[in-house]
């Protein structure tokens, strides 16, 4: 493969990572779908991801989400949960990233831009979702929790698209989301006491 395509495989794959961390099964769940419908055009075959290619992975992971999406409508139940999807979104992420890249890469490069920027965007946006769920729980006694919700499912299902469809767009939509991740974070660091 030449260095466009894994230039748009890693896009790709950051874009779904970053869609992890608002959602553990939704980005997996459509790229499942993109996949077995021959949209997304992945080598799978005698990889440890081929089962990701069938009906069976489209029906778990589709009960899955939306499992996830219903839970994350219950105060405090939300809470609960992002203290389980905080590493299970990780591994998402690292192994979406991992997915999209494989037959692109070596194995060493792959699996490294996958635990390194997969994970690690997956990571930020993950937090970043856990802390304003805490703040609207603490502010709003998570009656507000719901609207958080909302426009973290909206978040994923956006990113998850257009990571499928442009992945440079979303690429940028990463690095400006991070950005802002960052520069929050050294907000906050110097305002406190």
């Amino acid at each position: 493969m030449n260095e466009f395509d894994v230039i748009l495989a890693l896009s790709m794959g950051l874009g779904l990572a970053a869609a992890s961390g608002f959602r553990v099964f939704l980005p997996p769940f459509l790229l499942s779908i993109a996949v077995r419908a021959d949209a997304v055009d992945v080598n799978l075959m005698d990889t440890p991801f081929e089962y990701f290619d069938s009906n069976v992975a489209v029906i778990l992971l589709g009960a899955a989400t939306v499992a996830e999406f219903a839970a994350y409508y219950v105060p405090w139940v939300d809470n609960l949960l992002d203290t389980i999807a905080s590493p299970a979104a990780v591994v998402a992420g690292t192994g979406m990233t991992a997915l999209v890249l494989e037959g692109n890469t070596d194995p060493v490069i792959q699996w490294s831009l996958a635990i390194i920027a997969g994970g690690g965007v997956t990571a930020a946006v993950q937090g970043a979702t856990v802390v304003t769920r805490g703040v609207s729980s603490a502010l709003t006694m998570g009656v507000a929790n719901p609207v958080v919700s909302t426009g973290e499912n909206i978040a994923a299902v956006l990113m998850t698209l257009i990571a499928m469809v442009l992945p440079i767009l979303a690429a940028v939509f990463v690095a400006l989301l991070i950005g802002t991740i960052v520069v929050k974070a050294a907000n906050k660091a110097t305002s406190a006491p």
